[in-house]
């Protein structure tokens, strides 16, 4: 089917360009969403008509895309989910709750402007592409963590992974320090265990 694009769609053109589609791809997208119409005399009459404002428009919302940008634009926010210790989590991120990860933190952001190549599916920073209008894009970040204390770690730097080998550290160690408080005590006992067994001893010298 050849259409007439309305705005600049990726990999197809720029407005006012006619282009061949797939028929379901025209129906189920691009004529329902409004970024087309069916290219015929009178929607080709129709849209020259219309570019002057068509462009405005789109120079407008262009403009306030790059507005928005320019405050979004390497962003971090933080997602709380359950997980195991292995970093999987009992679910996964989608685009909505990027979406309302941003919007919680003042930005005005829709799920549809979210890409997701795939569910987030483990903890971690993770970075998230976001189309704000089809000629202005930005990456942000999402920090997904078991607690806001897992969050700050993962903002410096440190991995699950990481964590994890810290904590198990901290457990061997604490365990080392046990058994040594252990054997400081056994050992005490042992001297003075020892003490009376000398003060026997001189004590017979002074007999004989």
């Amino acid at each position: 089917m050849d259409v007439i694009l309305l705005e600049r769609v990726a990999k197809l053109g720029q407005m006012g360009e006619v282009v061949s589609v797939k028929d379901g791809y025209a129906r189920n997208f691009l004529l329902p969403q409004k970024k087309a119409l069916r290219a015929n005399e009178v929607n080709l009459a129709a849209f020259e008509q219309q570019k002057a404002q068509l462009e405005a428009r789109n120079l407008e919302t262009r403009k306030e895309a790059e507005s928005l940008a320019e405050k979004l634009d390497g962003q971090q926010f933080v997602i709380i989910r359950s997980a195991s210790d292995s970093g999987a989590l009992y679910g996964s991120v989608s685009t909505r709750d990027a979406a309302d990860a941003a919007t919680e933190a003042g930005f005005s952001l829709d799920r549809k402007q979210v890409v997701l190549s795939r569910p987030i599916k483990e903890l971690g920073l993770h970075t998230v592409h976001v189309k704000l209008h089809p000629e202005v894009e930005v990456d942000i970040a999402l920090n997904v963590a078991r607690s806001p204390e897992e969050a700050e770690l993962q903002a410096s730097g440190k991995s699950i992974q990481d964590l994890a080998a810290e904590e198990e550290a901290a457990a061997e160690f604490e365990i080392a320090e046990l058994f040594d408080d252990i054997g400081a005590a056994q050992m005490d006992e042992d001297d003075e265990g020892a003490a009376p067994a000398a003060e026997d001893d001189a004590a017979e010298k002074d007999e004989d």
